[in-house]
Formats: C-alpha cells, sequence, structure tokens
C-alpha cells in the first residue's frame, strides 16, 4: 500500500468517525448514517490495498 493511498483512507475514516460524532451531538441520523458509511469505506479501501499488496510481495 503506497503512503498516500493509507493516509487518505485514514483521513476519510477520520472524517467518517467526526461526522458521526456530530451527528450524535446533533440528533442528525443522517449525519451519523453518512459518517458510519465513511467508515465502512475506508475499511474495504484498506482491506483491497491489503489484498494487493499480499499479491505483489
Amino acid at each position: 500500500m503506497s503512503a498516500a493511498d493509507k493516509m487518505k483512507n485514514t483521513a476519510q475514516e477520520l472524517k467518517g468517525k467526526a461526522e458521526e460524532a456530530i451527528g450524535k451531538l446533533t440528533h442528525d441520523d443522517q449525519k451519523v448514517v453518512e459518517g458510519k458509511a465513511d467508515q465502512a469505506a475506508a475499511k474495504v479501501k484498506n482491506a483491497g490495498e491489503d489484498i494487493k499488496d499480499a499479491f505483489t510481495e
């Protein structure tokens, strides 16, 4: 996994956590769902990168 990809995925996960927290504070269920979706997408991307790395080594 390139460092740039890892940083982008980490940033997306952190954005999702922040969005989820803001949604919980403001009782905005849509923001909570969007935050969780961002986190899940980042985790899927990381898993895909890990698989790609396993085949290139």
